[in-house]
């Protein structure tokens, strides 16, 4: 069948890199660039784009914890700020009448 120094492509005779014949084994240089490598690119651009998915959902949910926290501040401010204003109404009013009767006695 094979003679001794021959091989077949999947059990070449020799292990030898040398000594096997040059047109089996073509070097990086010879070999054609592929063709759809633009789709590799966008396909791993995809891909990458998928990967970061969760963190975008997550950077934006983030945002509108902050934007909503933010908002709620502002109306416990407004709350507090409103409260003060009426103690300090009745103070006033207090006063008033505290200086009226005084006045009057």
């Amino acid at each position: 069948m094979n003679t001794p120094g021959t091989g077949t492509i999947d059990r070449p005779g020799t292990r030898d890199p040398r000594k096997q014949d040059p047109a089996m084994n073509p070097t990086v240089t010879e070999m054609p660039a592929p063709v759809n490598s633009g789709a590799i690119e966008s396909r791993q651009n995809r891909n990458l784009e998928m990967q970061l998915i969760p963190e975008a959902l997550a950077r934006a949910h983030m945002h509108e914890r902050l934007h909503q926290a933010e908002s709620e501040r502002r109306g416990h401010r407004l709350a507090a700020a409103r409260r003060m204003q009426r103690r300090a109404e009745r103070a006033s009013l207090r006063a008033r009448r505290a200086l009226a009767m005084a006045v009057m006695q």
